[in-house]
């Protein structure tokens, strides 16, 4: 596997790390650090995203469209109620990412991010609302993207609260010119306020023939969308073809490239995808993967239970089933170390306890819940 640069040269260290059995989870030595990995629970259903809650449950969505609950490590049989209507096929559509409100413990407001059937096939939605007695209510759609196709791919559909903003990544639906085009939402980065307004001073705001809730577009299908602890800046990843994932940074009004340039290649044929890697006007990404790594879920680490991972940015693998660990220095990838390889299948989400632990779901029919925590 080769990784690469999109900046100045720096090391890339590739370690899978060794395992071995030990009571309460099997022990892993990566290079920073020596972890365990323990089963909070199995039973999920193609688990796509999670959420803690103040009270100590967790939220994990299935992709089928289902919200299910867990308290004290124990998955509760019944699923939340009063979703949306969901269309969820054999594809990519379903159930996607959820996200608290950043005045959860006042409001009990929370939002997912969905695929609904409308006028014209299918397409991402955004629905917030209140989550009291295990059940969601008074759901209201704040954005539906435009517009709908009979497509199964690339509904995105990550969500971020940041800084007084809500935002959501959007993947081509598969229609690739649609990424170049902002008056289109598919292929780009939405900005919104939380309750969905539009912000004044978003870069399409105001612009005849532009979808004013873009802040980036030229994107092919963000899975990974998470704020960095200290610089605050707020970074995605998205999918290549074959080949060619990306990791950037997220500027205002930026165009990514999608599908111009790309370091992809077409999955059929040995040719590259669009005119090249690089053209004036489009953004390099920080780093990208060849072969691809079909990245999903990203967070950065900050907590106090693995101090040498401090900063560290982890993502998940859904090709090669691993977890990527990546070190910045000054916005530049400088180190990557590949963990967990082929042990636990699919990684589809990566999230920071509130204990600072890590959290991972299995993209699985039987889908886990995993817990990585110190192996002392």
């Amino acid at each position: 596997m080769r990784s690469h640069l999109a900046g100045p040269a720096a090391f890339i260290c590739l370690i899978a790390g060794t395992a071995a059995s030990a009571a309460g989870g099997e022990v892993f030595d990566s290079r920073k650090a020596r972890f365990r990995v323990v089963t909070v629970t199995s039973g999920l259903t193609h688990p796509w995203s999670m959420v803690f809650l103040p009270s100590g449950e967790i939220l994990v969505t299935e992709r089928p469209g289902t919200l299910r609950l867990i308290r004290s490590g124990v998955l509760q049989d019944a699923p939340v109620t009063g979703l949306p209507a969901i269309s969820a096929k054999q594809d990519q559509g379903g159930l996607l990412d959820i996200a608290l409100d950043p005045d959860f413990e006042k409001n009990r407001r929370l939002c997912i991010s969905y695929v609904a059937a409308g006028e014209g096939g299918r397409g991402t939605e955004i629905g917030c609302g209140t989550f009291r007695d295990d059940r969601l209510e008074d759901l209201q759609v704040i954005f539906r993207a435009f517009p709908k196709n009979k497509s199964g791919r690339h509904f995105g559909c990550r969500l971020l609260f940041a800084d007084g903003y809500l935002y959501a990544t959007l993947g081509d639906r598969g229609k690739r010119p649609q990424a170049q085009d902002p008056g289109t939402h598919p292929g780009s980065v939405l900005r919104l306020f939380p309750d969905g307004a539009i912000p004044p001073d978003n870069p399409f705001a105001g612009k005849s023939a532009h979808q004013p809730e873009l802040y980036t577009y030229g994107n092919r299908n963000p899975q990974g969308l998470a704020r960095h602890p200290v610089t605050g800046e707020i970074w995605m990843h998205e999918h290549g073809p074959r080949g060619g994932d990306e990791l950037n940074r997220i500027i205002a009004g930026a165009n990514y490239g999608w599908p111009v340039i790309s370091y992809g290649k077409e999955y059929f044929l040995p040719q590259a995808v669009g005119e090249g890697t690089h053209k004036p006007g489009m953004e390099q990404p920080v780093f990208y993967w060849v072969p691809s790594i079909a990245p999903s879920g990203m967070a950065f680490y900050s907590g106090s239970r693995f101090p040498a991972w401090q900063n560290s940015l982890f993502i998940g693998s859904l090709k090669f089933q691993e977890l990527v660990r990546l070190e910045l220095d000054r916005g530049q990838v400088i180190a990557e170390e590949r963990l967990l390889s082929r042990e636990y299948g699919r990684i589809r989400d990566v999230r920071q306890g509130p204990e600072g632990a890590l959290y991972l779901l299995t993209d699985e029919a039987d889908g886990q819940l995993l817990k990585i925590v110190p192996a002392d």
